[in-house]
């Protein structure tokens, strides 16, 4: 499966897509990134003066980049993409340093396993820098759809 069919398969919309595109995959691995757009809702409260980037959306950056579009790779091609999707059953992430409104990010996941329909992978979220913004475990499950 191609980069560009994986993309193609995420199950989200434009307004819950955090994945921009994919440097490398592989059966074991991927990295990817994503920019977060300054004129997002979420910079006018979070916080007033000082808009910093919810860690719930970091996660959630690293689940779609680090964990959904692993499992796609994994599990899926083009014809079964259209009748799965993931649901996130654990995360465990720590937060070190902040991301700004605009800024660009790369995440980082390597598979620890994938069985049973569950992929667990330790996925770190870097900032243009390189330094490690979060990182943490998180793991999920394929569910069938009727899409």
């Amino acid at each position: 499966m191609t980069i560009e069919e994986i993309l193609q398969c995420l199950p989200y919309g434009p307004d819950f897509l955090f994945v921009d595109g994919l440097d490398y995959i592989d059966q074991n691995s991927v990295r990817g990134h994503y920019t977060f757009n300054a004129e997002m809702d979420c910079y006018k409260g979070h916080f007033k003066k000082y808009p910093v980037t919810p860690g719930v959306l970091l996660t959630e950056t690293m689940a779609q980049i680090g964990l959904v579009c692993l499992g796609i790779y994994i599990t899926a091609d083009m014809e079964s993409c259209r009748g799965r999707s993931f649901a996130l059953t654990s995360s465990e992430v720590a937060f070190r340093l902040p991301v700004f409104p605009g800024e660009k990010v790369t995440v980082i996941s390597e598979k620890v396993y994938f069985r049973f329909g569950k992929l667990k992978c330790k996925v770190k979220l870097q900032n243009k820098e390189g330094k490690e913004v979060c990182s943490g475990t998180i793991s999920g499950m394929i569910l069938k759809t009727d899409a």
